[in-house]
C-alpha cells in the first residue's frame, strides 16, 4: 500500500471511529509503529488530525481567524445562541466568553433583560454598550487576537474577584475522552479560571467542534454541566457526553 493510500485509510478510520490508535493501525497495515507515527505527524502538520498519546483524534475545524470563523456555521451558531439565552434568568451575573457564537449570543439578549455580563472580550463588551438594562464588566489583560479576548496575569486577577451564576464557554474541541480544548495555552488557562468562578458552565458547540480536539486541554468533559448543540446533531455524538453526566440541550 502506498503512503498516500495508507494516510487516506487512516483518515477514513478516524472519521468512522472518532479516534485511531497507532498500535492497531500498525497491525492493520502491516507496518511498524514508527511508520504509523510518521504518518500521523505528517497528517497533523497538515491540520487533518490532532495527535494524542498512543494515536490521534479528529482535528477541530474551528481554528481559523476570528474574521473567517464569523462566516462558518452562522445559522447553526445563531440557533445555539438563541437557545443559550433562554438559560439566563433576570438578575443573574453571567460570564460570556469570546468567539463568534458568543458574539451572536449577546445580539439575542432581550432588550428588557436586567443582568450583569462579565466578559474578557472587548467586542462582546462593545456590543452590549447600547443595551438598556445590562451592566457590563470588562476584564482586561493582554489581547489574544485569534479570539479577541484578554489573557494573562491581569485577566487572571480580575477573574479571581467574580462569583457568577452562568459561564458561556467557547471551545474549539468537545470530545468525550479528550475533554474540552482550545488552540492556545493561555486561553485554556483563562477558560479554566472562568469555569471555576461560575456555578454552572455552559459550552456552546456547533458541529465542527464536536468529537474533535485541539492542542490545549481546558478540562475534562465534566467541567461543563451543560452543552448546547444543534438539533440535528447525531445521537452517536451526544450519547457519550450524556453518559458522562453532562446535560445536552438541542437548539
Amino acid at each position: 500500500m502506498l503512503t498516500t493510500q495508507r494516510k487516506k485509510a487512516i483518515l477514513d478510520a478516524l472519521a468512522r471511529n472518532g479516534q485511531v490508535l497507532a498500535g492497531e493501525l500498525s497491525t492493520v497495515f502491516g507496518v511498524s509503529e514508527d511508520t504509523i507515527r510518521r504518518d500521523l505527524r505528517e497528517l497533523a502538520a497538515e491540520g487533518l488530525l490532532q495527535r494524542v498519546h498512543g494515536g490521534a483524534l479528529p482535528a477541530s475545524a474551528a481554528l481559523a481567524s476570528f474574521e473567517q470563523r464569523q462566516d462558518i456555521e452562522t445559522v447553526a451558531k445563531r440557533r445555539i445562541a438563541r437557545r443559550a439565552v433562554e438559560l439566563i434568568a433576570p438578575g443573574q451575573t453571567v460570564i460570556v466568553d469570546g468567539g463568534t457564537t458568543s458574539a451572536l449570543l449577546v445580539q439575542e439578549l432581550p432588550a428588557d433583560l436586567h443582568a450583569t455580563i462579565v466578559t474578557h472580550s472587548p467586542s462582546v463588551a462593545t456590543a452590549l454598550a447600547a443595551h438598556p438594562r445590562v451592566e457590563v464588566i470588562l476584564i482586561g489583560g493582554r489581547l489574544y487576537k485569534h479570539s479577541i479576548v484578554a489573557v494573562g496575569a491581569a485577566a487572571m486577577e480580575g477573574i479571581s474577584r467574580i462569583h457568577a451564576d452562568l459561564y458561556f464557554m467557547g471551545v474549539t474541541g468537545v470530545h468525550p475522552s479528550a475533554g474540552l480544548s482550545t488552540g492556545d495555552f493561555e486561553e485554556a488557562a483563562i477558560k479554566r479560571a472562568l469555569a471555576a468562578r461560575a456555578a454552572e458552565t455552559v459550552v456552546l458547540a456547533s458541529a465542527s467542534k464536536l468529537n474533535a480536539a485541539s492542542q490545549f486541554v481546558i478540562g475534562d468533559i465534566t467541567l461543563a454541566q451543560t452543552i448546547v448543540v444543534e438539533k440535528k446533531t447525531s445521537a452517536e455524538l451526544t450519547k457519550p457526553i450524556e453518559a458522562a453526566g453532562v446535560t445536552v440541550i438541542r437548539a
